[in-house]
């Protein structure tokens, strides 16, 4: 039975991904940071241990690569925060929600592979969850933007420093999730699709064996061998 670890898994990409897994035969270790959401949302998978808590938590990420074991084949850094809504320019940025979101976007996912990495096996694939808000200059996006182009350099730098690892950074487009609804408060996103869209993607990457890189789940779909 493979092992992963997929962060925020109470809702949206996170959960739609972690029963895909399950429904696969993974065992799987997730969390979130709110208790009863997770388990709630988790209630009924058959193979999964969720362990609520903050990853920019140096005592929860300990539990959750102590509760995977020796052995993981899977590490997918998901959990994000948005920071502000309304999205502040850089020029007002309150630096110190600038702090929070770069602890949780950066930081905590570094923070996590390398408490994980002695416990990878061969061959093993990390997923970094990650935007086109990450490439491009979108106006509004600078807290959020600069911390997932810095996830994404960070990605790229651990793909070249392991290359027996799988490494990704994923671009899984938009999606009608609460954070996209958070990022447009008011705003109809009634048309953007699901997150479960996203997923076959997601596995292409982790059951197949493409090369460590960037990809847009959309792309990738299928293209598992």
């Amino acid at each position: 039975m493979p092992v992963g670890i997929v962060t925020g898994a109470s809702r949206g990409l996170g959960l739609s991904l972690a029963r895909a897994l399950d429904e696969r035969g993974w065992r799987l270790v997730v969390d979130a940071r709110g208790a009863a959401t997770l388990s709630e949302a988790t209630d009924g998978l058959s193979s999964v241990t969720a362990i609520a808590g903050d990853v920019a938590d140096s005592d929860h990420r300990r539990a959750l690569v102590e509760a995977a074991g020796d052995e993981v084949d899977l590490v997918v850094n998901n959990a994000s925060l948005l920071g502000p809504s309304p999205r502040p320019p850089l020029a007002d940025y309150p630096l110190d929600e600038l702090r929070r979101v770069y602890e949780a976007n950066v930081l905590a996912p570094l923070a996590l592979l390398q408490l994980a990495l002695p416990r990878l096996r061969d061959g093993a694939a990390v997923l970094d969850i990650t935007s086109d808000a990450g490439v491009e200059a979108y106006e509004g996006w600078g807290g959020y933007g600069s911390s997932k182009a810095a996830l994404e350099q960070m990605t790229a730098i651990l793909a070249a420093e392991h290359p027996g690892l799988r490494v990704y950074s994923v671009d899984p487009g938009d999606m009608r999730t609460q954070m996209h609804q958070e990022a447009f408060p008011g705003e109809d996103i009634s048309d953007r699709p699901p997150p479960e869209d996203s997923v076959p993607g997601l596995l292409a990457l982790i059951e197949g064996s493409l090369p460590s890189g960037r990809y847009r789940a959309s792309e990738v779909t299928g293209a598992s061998r």
